[in-house]
């Protein structure tokens, strides 16, 4: 169960190459019936709020712990981590596929997608020249660091691990649970469209209070739109003060270069 929402990761699948990978429970390919077992408990009618809380903080303090053990492992391979988080439609994919194709000729990527079903967004990646690992959470609405600690381990028995280089994390789609939760990335990357709402930042203030990038996305949009970039800009500075915004469009490019550049700075290149 999710420490936030009681979100149940009752089916976890890390799926490789194909998409369709299977084994036993723990080695990395597939988790069947994965559970944070004593929140089961915890959310049971007659147990204490004391009891909840302590719960709820020893599954976050584990995942911390696991987290910390990632960003030791990334650290050691020279691999520059994000963690784009978003609600779903965003654009993450579109924004991944065309970075992909911009950053090629540079150092490696790879990419772990988190969804609660299908391999259709590895697929994309994938089709865009750059490796990567599916995550399923089932009924889960978020990534957390055991399940990205599989992944790693299976971009490392796959040769993929982008060493000295990228790894870009796309997680499942949602503005509340993935704040709370450490992969081990050296940034989160929030992404709002301009075809949501300007107060998204003031609705959802954890999430863009941990993010160390805002991405205005779909800018294209904007003229058939009565979205106020300047209102959404500000919201977001209010939660989390001298946020930096990149305005962006996969379709007419703009804001591209500028993101490519943040990228590059975060690997170590001159831009």
């Amino acid at each position: 169960m999710c420490t936030t929402c009681g979100c149940g990761h009752g089916q976890v699948s890390i799926n490789g190459k194909r998409g369709h990978g299977h084994g036993a429970p723990g080695s990395g390919y597939r988790l069947a019936g994965q559970r944070h077992g004593p929140l089961d408990a915890a959310h049971a009618p007659d147990t204490p709020a004391e009891r909840i809380v302590a719960i709820e903080q020893d599954i976050l303090a584990d995942n911390n712990a696991r987290a910390a053990r990632n960003r030791r492992l990334l650290a050691e391979r020279g691999v520059f981590a994000l963690n784009l988080v978003s609600s779903p439609g965003s654009g993450k994919t579109s924004l991944l596929v065309d970075t992909i194709g911009r950053w090629a000729g540079r150092k490696p990527v790879a990419v772990v997608e988190g969804d609660q079903q299908t391999a259709n967004d590895a697929e994309r990646i994938r089709a865009a020249g750059a490796p990567a690992v599916q995550i399923n959470t089932g009924k889960g609405c978020h990534l957390d660091a055991r399940m990205v600690a599989q992944a790693l381990a299976r971009l490392e028995r796959d040769r993929a691990m982008p060493n000295g280089g990228l790894l870009l994390i796309e997680n499942v789609g949602n503005l509340v649970c993935p704040a709370a939760f450490d992969l081990g990335e050296a940034h989160k990357v929030a992404i709002l469209s301009v075809t949501e709402g300007e107060d998204k930042p003031l609705k959802y203030p954890d999430m863009f209070r941990a993010a160390d990038l805002l991405i205005i996305s779909k800018t294209d949009l904007l003229p058939h739109l009565d979205f106020d970039i300047a209102a959404a800009i500000r919201m977001a500075r209010r939660v989390r003060p001298g946020l930096p915004v990149i305005r962006l469009s996969v379709k007419t490019g703009e804001g591209c270069d500028e993101w490519l550049n943040w990228l590059a700075a975060g690997c170590g290149e001159g831009g």
